[in-house]
């Protein structure tokens, strides 16, 4: 399942670029704990591992590596989950001054029974990934414009 989105954020872009990847926990609704695993210089490859929480409560574990690291203006990643990976997608543009961050994140199940809930959840899965995604994005929105510089 794809699902993708963007915010305008009123702050530069590096700024936003440096909280979005370096503070995943701080901001995300989702993401509860995460730790570097390994750190490499140029920030591919590295990899991460973090515990998520949806809203009913279930947690997640997930391990990442970052496979695309591009400052200020990309960063992906993939976590491998024991239900289901994902992989998220930022690019950050300039808007004088100011910065869109678009995020695409592609979600695949693993095994029969996941792939299966997915297919018949269909459009209201998507439904409900498109705002999960539209309220992180806000998150990170309200979160970078009241963190000091």
């Amino acid at each position: 399942m794809k699902t993708a989105g963007s915010i305008e954020i009123d702050k530069p872009i590096a700024e936003v670029f440096d909280y979005t990847v370096n503070n995943v926990p701080e901001w995300s609704n989702t993401v509860v704990e995460g730790k570097i695993v390994e750190q490499t210089p140029d920030g591919v490859g590295s990899r991460f591992h973090v515990l998520t929480e949806a809203s009913g409560g279930k947690q997640m574990e997930f391990d990442g590596t970052v496979t695309l690291n591009e400052r200020p203006t990309a960063q992906t990643v993939v976590m491998i989950g024991r239900q289901f990976d994902i992989e998220a997608s930022y690019t950050f543009e300039d808007i004088v001054g100011r910065t869109r961050v678009n995020l695409i994140s592609v979600v695949t199940p693993k095994g029969f029974m996941m792939k299966l809930m997915f297919l018949m959840v269909g459009p209201l899965g998507k439904r409900a990934g498109c705002k999960a995604l539209e309220k992180e994005l806000a998150s990170l929105k309200e979160k970078v414009e009241g963190h000091p510089a």
